[in-house]
Parts: C-alpha cells; sequence; structure tokens
C-alpha cells in the first residue's frame, strides 16, 4: 500500500518521533525538507545524558522554518509547532493536549522515554495520533508505537536498512508489524501528505 492511501486512511492531529542514537542527524535530514506552512504538532523524544541540558530546540530553529521550542508542563500544543521533550523528565501528554513533565523512575533506561510520551499520546489523541520511531540503540518506542496502533493511529518506522543504528526500529518491526517502514524522505513524504489531508478536512 503506497503512502497517499494509508494517509489517506487516517486524519492526523498530530505527530509524536521518538530516537536514540544518530537520532539528531536523522531527525534533521526528516524534518528540514518540510514546508514552511506544515500546521501539524510534532512532539519529539531524542534520548539524551540526564546531567546535561538539551540544546535540540536551539539547533533545531536554526535550521528549520516551523517554530521549535522545549515543551513546558501544563503548556498546551499548539500548531505549526516542533517540541522536545527536555533532558532529565518524561513527557506526557494529557487528555486535554497539555503537556505533562515528571521525573518518575526510567523507562528503558531512559528519561525522558519515549514509550511514556507515545503512550500518553495515544490515548490522549486515539486514531488522530500519527507515530514515527528512527534510529536508535535500545528498545524504547516499541510498547509506544504498539499503543498507538492499538488506538487506531497511524505507525512509520525508519527502514533499518537506512538507520544509522537498526536496534529499535527492528525493535518496533517486530512487536506490532506498523502500518509503513520507510526511508526518511518516504516518512517527509507522508508527513506532507497527513499536513496536506487535514489542511483540507
Amino acid at each position: 500500500m503506497d503512502i497517499q492511501q494509508v494517509a489517506a486512511r487516517h486524519a492526523v492531529e498530530a505527530v509524536v518521533i521518538g530516537a536514540s542514537a544518530g537520532g539528531v542527524h536523522a531527525l534533521l535530514a526528516l524534518l528540514s525538507g518540510l514546508p514552511e506552512h506544515f500546521s501539524l504538532p510534532i512532539i519529539a523524544v531524542l534520548h539524551l545524558p540526564q546531567e546535561r541540558d538539551s540544546r535540540l530546540a536551539d539547533v533545531f530553529q536554526q535550521r528549520l522554518g516551523m517554530s521549535v521550542r522545549e515543551a513546558a508542563d501544563k503548556e498546551t500544543i499548539a500548531p505549526s509547532t516542533l517540541y522536545f521533550a527536555g533532558s532529565g523528565y518524561h513527557l506526557s501528554i494529557e487528555a486535554d493536549r497539555t503537556f505533562s513533565l515528571s521525573c518518575e523512575e526510567p523507562v528503558n533506561y531512559s528519561r525522558p522515554s519515549i514509550d511514556v510520551l507515545m503512550e500518553s499520546a495515544a490515548d490522549a489523541y486515539g486514531a488522530g495520533l500519527a507515530g514515527v520511531l528512527l534510529t536508535g540503540a535500545n528498545f524504547d518506542g516499541a510498547a509506544g508505537l504498539a499503543r498507538i496502533k492499538q488506538r487506531g493511529g497511524l505507525t512509520a518506522v525508519q527502514d533499518p536498512a537506512e538507520a544509522q543504528v537498526a536496534t529499535m526500529p527492528q525493535a518496533a518491526i517486530r512487536k506490532l508489524k506498523p502500518n509503513l517502514i520507510l526511508t526518511l524522505d518516504r516518512i517527509r513524504q507522508l508527513l506532507i501528505q497527513l499536513d496536506h489531508n487535514h489542511a483540507n478536512t
């Protein structure tokens, strides 16, 4: 099934993306080609050392046309914005589409955890969510992506053959059989198509 057919089956309201080892390069390659008028909110977790402040928002803001910021506790999710989870805190999405930060124990040795973000986003958005899992060296994100699929959302995984570290996408493919397994270029096409469909609903 091609991207257009899959995208047509999902009325997406938000996108969540997870990545670990190699993730900064992969996410820059993925998002730098998005149009400036891209309207869907994107929420991303990239694994970072807990003792180091994240500069991801600054780095990406210099390279992207859309607004980029670190997600703040109780902040309402806005369109046309890329949000990053900060270092040392789990990032969740509440039912009212606001962010929640917590210091609970690491999940899959990670805080922020991709699973925590994706599972909470799946509960908040249901079928209106797209989840994307990129390169990484552990199993974080597989359970979260499975929850998204269970709730009727769209799931896409970076092709392990292209990923800098294939462990994370391979774990997700084994666990849930995602809707799509794509290269970064094709994932970008998918996001653009989902945004186009959203703008025309």
